[in-house]
């Protein structure tokens, strides 16, 4: 009886341990399928997203929504500035679109866009009595396939200004989610 007993008992700790080990594998293959498919960490690095983002800052990026439909104007999207970096930036202006860029004034197809995302910091600039942004643009359309991309921090940015149109394939997805430092943790609108 208790080596029947011993049997059982061993029996039943194999099978955890096999159902355990199961589980995680079956974890394991999940998680790196949402990865590479669905979404992908992103690490902020510098200042041309403030005040929104900030370096240091980790986002979730959703790789999938581009597959279905295209970038939206005031989405904050994470893309392939070369090779070996990626950038993030906000969309402004959308295909066969005209934008330009007047002091802290950003036109698209003759209207004045609001921005409320960085509505504060502009106003915080012009009680200092500067502008948020001292770069100007001057009118251009949006290529097909292409956005036009612009850092919040309009006047510390590399953007559509400086390498051009952002081509679709280019853009590795949307940030959705600030989950770093916890603080921060709050979906990106």
């Amino acid at each position: 009886m208790e080596q029947e007993q011993t049997v059982q008992n061993g029996y039943s700790v194999k099978k955890e341990v096999w159902e355990w080990i199961k589980a995680l594998l079956m974890a394991a293959v999940l998680v790196i399928l949402i990865r590479w498919l669905l979404f992908t960490p992103f690490v902020v690095e510098g200042p041309s997203m403030q005040p929104n983002f900030y370096t240091g800052e980790r986002l979730i990026v959703n790789k999938l929504i581009y597959d279905f439909r295209a970038p939206k104007r005031g989405e904050v999207i994470v893309f392939h500035a070369t090779e070996d970096k990626d950038y993030i930036k906000r969309v402004i202006a959308l295909p066969g679109e005209r934008v330009r860029v007047e002091g802290d004034h950003v036109y698209v197809n003759g209207q004045l866009l609001d921005e409320p995302y960085i509505r504060e910091a502009v106003e915080q600039a012009r009680q200092r009595g500067t502008f948020y942004n001292v770069r100007n643009f001057p009118e251009t359309t949006v290529d097909e396939g292409t956005v036009f991309v612009l850092g919040d921090n309009r006047s510390n940015s590399q953007d559509s200004r400086d390498i051009g149109m952002i081509e679709f394939n280019r853009i590795v997805g949307r940030a959705d989610i600030i989950f770093w430092p916890l603080s921060r943790l709050q979906w990106i609108h």
